[in-house]
């Protein structure tokens, strides 16, 4: 890692009070003017970009509102934590979307959630607020009251396409089967798409606002649940986010235990996922399979935690159960990824499976890299990052692992990237377990200082997770900030379905498989 010190001269022209927080944060103010070339430098000089931008209403105790810039070294592991302090009164911003993709998108979400506007932005239409909400509603505001208004049926403003030949296909919102509810607009000439455009947060139930207030360990229930199949992935950047405010450090039994508890997540859903996309395919018995591996390791959740989503297994300081007696972990991981092994070599020696996977729902690295993508639908098109291994925590910096990268970007890429990966967690759970320390489980949290920002990131099964948290001066939660990856990888959808067919979309779709539920907070 390159001497932060030379990082803060490099930066001082730009940045205002720089000081290095923790050993490996750099925390300072974004000068007047200067978001953008800020940005601008810190990609050409350092290769870093932006993960996280982060709005917050000071009004209460600095009549201000905050905006906070997060940017992290690919492979270096370093952070920058960049703020700018906006007047009370028609805060703005300077736009980065024209420069960076998910930074417009976080401006977005910023105007709809807190009412901050970015000048300059390059698509001024909203994108969690539904157009009945009042136009001075917003939600974030620590003095927001929401009144009573209900859906008057207004549509969302489409981009229309239109031409000879060309119609229109609605999907959504409310769909078959137990799916949350998302609306899909295509543009299709025959059955061929040539445009694509989602329309979600019907599902938005302002979790960040259910934080605020709650003691610190207390919040875990609702960073348990913001997506139900990623509770280890979010528990864990929640509580990271806890102890690196308050300067706690996790036992090493309890860090080498967290990874058990993430891998077994990854293993779970990617069964799982390898299943479903096999089924959409019409290959339905490797989909009956895939489930029934899925129940096997679900109960061995129950095992280790008390619950088949490992509710309680991550808690503020470190884990809330040992390994139980008597439980051989890697044989019994080891004997479900034999079952997952035999129906991932029938289903791939079908031609039937082949057809439908080889070339459908490209996704090149280009657009991938432009829109931020993460986790497996990023190294299925050639994006080699891994928080776990770039930015490493738990114990996983003690251990050994392959991320594997393809290259085609298609469905096939997508779900090879999976099985490589169940093939993973399998032997990082087996390291962990047999090179597992003796020692507590947990440590005390530490009390939090009042309004310094911290935060906690965590690869999860389907990508990157950031929890971004702030107390107040009492010690309650103040703010609490959440990144899905699904937030980034939904819009990238739309164009790895252009050229497919309408059949195609739930194959590309499942291939995604992105949140619903952690998308709309």
């Amino acid at each position: 890692m390159r001497d932060l010190q030379a990082v803060v001269a490099a930066l001082g022209p730009r940045l205002a009070e720089a000081r290095i927080v923790r050993g490996r944060e750099i925390h300072g103010t974004v000068r007047a003017g200067d978001a953008l070339r800020l940005a601008q430098m810190l990609r050409a000089d350092f290769g870093a970009d932006l993960r996280l931008m982060v709005a917050n209403d000071r009004r209460g105790d600095l009549d201000a509102f905050e905006v906070y810039y997060l940017y992290a070294h690919p492979s270096e592991n370093w952070f920058l934590q960049a703020r700018k302090t906006l007047a009370p009164r028609e805060p703005a911003v300077a736009s980065l979307g024209t420069f960076h993709h998910p930074a417009s998108l976080f401006e977005q979400e910023i105007y709809d959630l807190f009412g901050i506007t970015a000048a300059g932005h390059p698509d001024p239409r909203p994108l969690v607020r539904h157009g009945f909400w009042p136009a001075d509603f917003f939600p974030l505001r620590k003095d927001a009251l929401a009144g009573e208004f209900a859906d008057d049926g207004r549509p969302f403003p489409f981009v229309e396409v239109g031409g000879e030949g060309v119609y229109e296909i609605p999907v959504g919102p409310v769909h078959a089967g137990v799916i949350e509810p998302g609306h899909f607009r295509f543009s299709v000439v025959g059955e061929t798409i040539i445009n694509m455009r989602a329309r979600l947060y019907y599902t938005h139930k302002g979790t960040e606002k259910l934080f605020e207030g709650r003691a610190p360990v207390a919040g875990l229930e609702l960073a348990e649940r913001v997506s139900g199949d990623t509770t280890a992935g979010h528990s864990m950047a929640y509580c990271q986010a806890l102890e690196a405010l308050g300067g706690t450090v996790v036992p090493d039994r309890a860090r080498y235990l967290r990874v058990v508890l993430l891998e077994m997540e990854r293993l779970y859903n990617h069964v799982a996922d390898f299943g479903m996309i096999a089924n959409d395919t019409g290959f339905a018995v490797a989909h009956s399979h895939c489930f029934r591996i899925r129940e096997r390791l679900l109960r061995l959740n129950k095992r280790l935690t008390g619950s088949r989503l490992l509710r309680g297994g991550v808690v503020p300081g470190g884990v809330g159960h040992d390994l139980p007696p008597g439980l051989d972990l890697p044989a019994e991981v080891g004997g479900a990824l034999a079952d997952f092994e035999e129906i991932v070599a029938l289903s791939l020696a079908s031609s039937l499976v082949q057809d439908r996977l080889e070339g459908t729902g490209m996704l090149t690295a280009r657009t991938a890299r432009d829109h931020g993508v993460l986790g497996y639908v990023a190294r299925a098109s050639g994006i080699d990052a891994d928080l776990r291994r770039d930015h490493p925590f738990a114990a996983y910096g003690d251990l050994s692992f392959r991320v594997p990268v393809f290259t085609s970007g298609d469905v096939k890429a997508r779900t090879l990237v999976r099985v490589e990966e169940a093939r993973e967690s399998a032997r990082l759970i087996r390291q962990a377990v047999e090179g597992m320390p003796e020692g507590p489980l947990a440590a005390p949290l530490g009390a939090l200082p009042a309004f310094e920002p911290g935060w906690g990131m965590v690869e999860g099964w389907r990508g990157a997770i950031i929890h971004w948290v702030m107390a107040d001066a009492g010690g309650a939660l103040y703010r609490v900030k959440i990144m899905d990856p699904s937030f980034l990888n939904w819009r990238p959808l739309s164009y790895a379905l252009l050229k497919n067919i309408v059949p195609d979309f739930p194959l590309c779709n499942k291939s995604f498989n992105q949140s619903y539920s952690g998308n709309d907070l």
